[in-house]
């Protein structure tokens, strides 16, 4: 699949995911509110559920394609479809497609993923801006998923964190590294996870950012858990967040701390 040859209109489909629905309803608003900043016609098909990558990583593919073909049917057309998520646009384009090699719908599945954003990537690779107004006096540490490796997505993040007035960008050790969440894996391995998200967290917090920030949800989730359960000195925010701050002066809204699960970190 030739991701540079996906369609860039500003006239789009909005794929808000399961867990902006579940856990994360103002990174939707914020990706809304950016969007429309840029101009942005927005369609939100309203039978949407999730792009099926729980069930993709846990290895039940049978029951993947059955919430994939869903979402296909659901985002019909020709437009671009913008996700506020690198893992759940990823899924899209490169997860479904695996799952589908054999099945007589490939077609179909890989046609939605071809025209599939991850929200920033769409901004930066598919509308051309590569830089942001407004200000955000803030020093922000940036997390790159894992599912936003090969992609654009993470440059592309970087390029119009590092363009608003105020932001002082930090970088620290292994910032490649997992963070540990990676969907079932943090609950088959939840020890391993939490060691990780530890070590994350850890590498940031050297640097003494006020903001740790992701265009991953999951991973804002994770650490946003262990960040509040042990009172870390950081507040998380999705990307899409700082962009609408920065247009308003810098307010931030809620923290992904406050939406993250408070369950006791495993011992280690």
């Amino acid at each position: 699949m030739k991701l540079h040859e996906r369609p860039s209109g500003r006239r789009i489909q909005f794929m808000a995911t399961c867990l902006c629905d579940a856990f994360y309803p103002h990174v939707a608003k914020s990706a809304v509110e950016v969007l429309e900043r840029l101009g942005c016609e927005i369609e939100f098909p309203p039978d949407q559920t999730c792009c099926g990558q729980p069930a993709f990583n846990a290895g039940d593919w049978p029951c993947s394609r059955e919430v994939v073909r869903h979402t296909v049917d659901v985002f019909r057309g020709d437009k671009p479809v913008v996700v506020p998520s690198g893992s759940c646009s990823a899924m899209m384009f490169h997860g479904a497609p695996l799952e589908f090699e054999r099945e007589g719908d490939l077609a179909v599945v890989e046609a939605v993923g071809a025209r599939t954003w991850e929200l920033v990537d769409y901004i930066v690779n598919g509308l051309g801006i590569d830089r942001w107004p407004g200000r955000f006096a803030y020093r922000v540490a940036f997390h790159t998923s894992c599912h936003s490796r090969g992609t654009g997505s993470g440059e592309a993040a970087l390029k119009l964190l590092s363009s608003i007035d105020g932001l002082e960008l930090v970088t620290f050790d292994d910032a490649e590294q997992c963070c540990g969440f990676g969907g079932a894996f943090s609950v088959t391995f939840p020890n391993i996870s939490t060691k990780m998200g530890r070590l994350k967290l850890d590498n940031a917090l050297k640097e003494q950012p006020d903001i740790l920030v992701s265009a991953d949800m999951g991973c804002l989730m994770h650490i946003g858990g262990l960040v509040g359960r042990e009172a870390r000195p950081v507040k998380c925010l999705h990307i899409t967040e700082v962009l609408a701050a920065a247009l308003k002066g810098g307010a931030t809204g809620p923290s992904a701390r406050a939406s993250a699960s408070q369950r006791p970190a495993p011992e280690s």
